[in-house]
């Protein structure tokens, strides 16, 4: 795991497809980068740079299901 210099609590993987050289093409297992060429999403180089808009959150837990009793104040 990388550790980020800037908030030092933050791990975020080694991994091209949060890289800010890379780009996502239209193959689920490759991207573009920008100085490797077309290399595999969990390459990384030394020249990584982490892009955190690249990054895709966790969905949100599902809400609970209440009854109508639930409800009633």
């Amino acid at each position: 795991m990388f550790k980020n210099k800037k908030n030092k609590e933050n791990n975020v993987p080694r991994l091209c497809c949060f890289c800010e050289n890379a780009s996502i093409i239209n193959d689920e297992s490759n991207v573009l980068c920008s100085r490797k060429g077309i290399v595999n999403r969990e390459y990384c180089c030394r020249r990584f740079q982490y892009d955190p808009l690249k990054r895709v959150p966790k969905a949100p837990p599902a809400m609970p299901k209440l009854s109508e009793i639930d409800l009633v104040l």
